[in-house]
């Protein structure tokens, strides 16, 4: 099973993201400081679009029992040499589904 990502806004640029596959359920916060924004959004996009599109890369990495209960944006960009790339090259496109993202190899962020 792939797996599903919801998120849930919470004011304040925080974002609590639930994330499930066929084992495991799990919760992360995710904080988007306005430096961050202005450095890795596309033009227009929202913050909630980023969040999506930054789970949906850390599932491509790592399994979900494995995503540590705050992701920290600059943790995510000193372990990940291909994040910015990504960010870039799927900026304005449509993210996924939940459930449709896709699992690759697998390193990890901790927390």
């Amino acid at each position: 099973m792939t797996p599903t990502i919801e998120i849930d806004t919470q004011g304040g640029h925080q974002y609590v993201v639930h994330l499930r596959d066929a084992d495991e359920v799990t919760e992360s916060w995710f904080t988007i400081t306005p430096s961050l924004r202005e450095q890795l959004c596309s033009d227009g996009e929202d913050e909630e679009h980023f969040v999506r599109r930054t789970a949906e890369f850390l599932v491509q990495h790592q399994d979900v029992a494995d995503f540590p209960d705050i992701v920290d944006l600059e943790d995510v960009i000193a372990t990940y040499d291909d994040y910015v790339d990504f960010l870039r090259r799927t900026a304005g496109q449509q993210t996924a589904s939940p459930g449709k993202a896709l699992r690759t190899d697998r390193g990890h962020v901790t927390g």
